[in-house]
């Protein structure tokens, strides 16, 4: 169903208003060309009673005026500003059209024009009335007080001239009557333009209102999406043996990275960060889904290895839109330090031992979720010790491009988490973050940009007991 649009909306009052003050500036012209013509029969060269442009001219320069001084006082946001403006420039015409009534025959038509430009069926009508009224009006005063017309009138001078009812008929049917039919039809025509133009001003607020829904609706679905992942830190303040922060920087409203974080049991704390192929809503869709479905997996107690095969199953189920996703799935073991990880395409993750620098740790990648039923995966273990810190991230921080089309890389990535190497890891968080945005300047964000860091603290004096390994032997090089 068309929705329709009246002219309270934005669209049409913000036109309103440019329509006031194009018309303000139309007058403005048109009180100077009446300055002109004043001047001119001043210096004798037009044949017209000094009596009637003495008089006449400073009334017609005042009404075309009188919009603009009007609206410098703020009156021109008024929605009746422009039935003033429509009268001042009818009135103007008028008393021009008295004094030199041949040299105004196409001014008649500015009413009608100005009026188009408000897209109201109504006022241009009103204009048109009110033009051929007073163009019959301003005809018959200018017989015996203005210029007059010499093809009418049998004399030299208006002193000397006879009005008849003879004149009265040949004026009306020579003169006022064509001069009417004229711009009645030139009215058609501007009419005709202006419900045009009012068609696709409506459509431009059609779509500008279906946009301010949409923007409206992402930005909701950015607040849903933001608040899926864990935003409160520090999140396990009761939980001394590890320091965690992520992040999540999306390129559009919504965006296909993310990251979670959730204890298994009470020793065991499981990682994941992801990147869903594409961007926007349909990447964030399969987002909800793919999140939802490793938390399940997870929580379950499944190694990493037996969640990402599972939920790769999963994904690939009526998966008609040929999405993807990359994950690095790890379950750390709170009381040991030991972290068993399994990689579905996803980036290399990053590794400090205590005091050392940083270095990505080439762990063996499988296939990404999604992408082939019954996919299969390795696992790889690491041991973080106290002070040791593993760092992961997708990869819109490595390929974050400046305006000469350069990457950021992983070098650059590396040296900005060395810079800040003592540091917690929200700070190390923050400090990439900058990096990168130092590195862009203003280029647009091309990518999401999602990372993830946790930091083994000394354990307390009562370790958590009972807990269950996942330790898997395995697999990877540190470079």
């Amino acid at each position: 169903m068309e929705e329709k649009f009246s002219s309270t909306s934005p669209i049409f009052q913000e036109n309103e208003r440019e329509a006031n003050r194009y018309a303000c500036r139309c007058l403005r012209v048109m009180a100077l060309i009446a300055l002109l013509a004043w001047v001119l029969n001043l210096l004798n060269i037009f044949i017209v009673p000094q009596g009637a442009m003495n008089v006449g001219m400073p009334i017609c320069i005042f009404a075309f005026l009188l919009p603009t001084l009007i609206s410098r006082r703020g009156a021109g946001r008024d929605r009746r500003f422009k039935y003033l403006i429509m009268g001042c420039c009818v009135l103007g015409i008028t008393v021009l059209s008295v004094a030199i009534p041949k040299h105004t025959v196409l001014a008649w038509i500015a009413p009608v024009l100005l009026s188009c430009h408000y897209y109201s069926r109504k006022l241009t009508v009103s204009a048109l009335i009110a033009s051929v009224a007073c163009l019959w009006a301003a005809g018959a005063a200018s017989l015996f007080v203005g210029e007059g017309d010499p093809n009418l009138i049998k004399a030299f001078d208006m002193e000397e001239a006879v009005i008849t009812p003879e004149v009265f008929r040949d004026a009306a049917l020579f003169f006022f009557l064509p001069r009417s039919a004229i711009l009645v039809g030139m009215a058609f025509v501007c009419a005709t333009v202006a419900r045009r133009t009012r068609r696709l001003l409506e459509r431009q607020a059609a779509d500008s209102a279906a946009r301010q829904r949409i923007e409206t609706e992402l930005n909701v679905a950015t607040q849903i999406q933001a608040d899926m992942l864990p935003r409160i830190f520090p999140a396990f303040p009761e939980r001394p043996e590890f320091d965690i922060y992520a992040s999540m920087t999306p390129a559009k409203e919504v965006g296909g990275d993310f990251y979670d974080f959730f204890l298994v049991d009470d020793d065991h704390l499981a990682l994941v960060i992801a990147d869903v192929s594409g961007k926007g809503v349909p990447a964030a869709l399969f987002m909800v889904i793919a999140k939802t479905l490793l938390k399940n997996a997870a929580q379950t107690g499944l190694s990493p290895r037996a969640v990402l095969e599972k939920v790769n199953n999963q994904l690939c189920e009526n998966n008609e839109a040929e999405m993807f996703v990359t994950v690095w799935l790890g379950v750390y073991e709170i009381s040991t330090g030991k972290l068993t990880a399994a990689n579905a395409g996803h980036e290399y993750p990053a590794v400090q031992r205590a005091d050392g620098a940083f270095e990505l740790y080439k762990d063996r990648h499988g296939f990404v979720l999604a992408g082939m039923e019954n996919a299969r995966y390795w696992e790889y273990g690491l041991e973080l010790a106290v002070g040791d810190t593993l760092f992961v991230y997708t990869d819109g921080v490595a390929e974050a491009t400046d305006g000469a089309n350069a990457l950021y890389g992983t070098e650059r990535m590396l040296a900005a988490l060395d810079r800040k190497g003592d540091a917690g890891p929200e700070q190390l968080l923050r400090a990439v973050k900058t990096d990168i945005d130092r590195f862009v300047g203003d280029v647009p964000q091309f990518d999401d940009i999602t990372m993830l860091a946790i930091q083994r603290k000394p354990a307390p004096k009562s370790p958590p007991e009972g807990s269950a390994g996942f330790g898997a032997p395995g697999g990877g090089e540190r470079e």
